[in-house]
């Protein structure tokens, strides 16, 4: 029986998926990701996602933003490179890991929007 193909969206959705995301780059190579969590943050959904092999720019301990956002009438994972914006994320993320009652030291946070200087 033939696989049924999930987008990377309805992977990121599905609570038992197990799999990691691919995704293409700029120039469309595949590029693997783990996914640490969905964030709700009022109307938008935020994917954390981590690369599982080395990105250019991105050291090992760093995760990254991702919007589900509709482009032409289609949901499209879109990187978020506004600094703010990833701090809320990452906030959030926090919080929500302390109201499941697991111990998060925020003291030395290194997050990654994708934009590098």
């Amino acid at each position: 029986m033939a696989e049924e193909f999930l987008s990377p969206i309805d992977m990121l959705l599905d609570e038992n998926n197990t799999e990691n995301i691919k995704l293409y780059n700029e120039d469309n190579q595949e590029v693997e990701f783990e996914q640490i969590a969905l964030v709700p943050i009022e109307d938008k959904t935020y994917a954390i996602l981590k690369p599982v092999t080395v990105m250019e720019g991105i050291a090992d301990d760093e995760a990254l933003v991702f919007v589900i956002d509709e482009i032409d009438d289609e949901d499209c994972l879109v990187i978020v490179e506004d600094d703010k914006i990833v701090d809320k994320v990452f906030e959030e993320y926090y919080q929500m890991l302390k109201d499941e009652g697991i111990n998060v030291d925020t003291t030395n946070e290194d997050t990654n929007s994708g934009e590098q200087n």
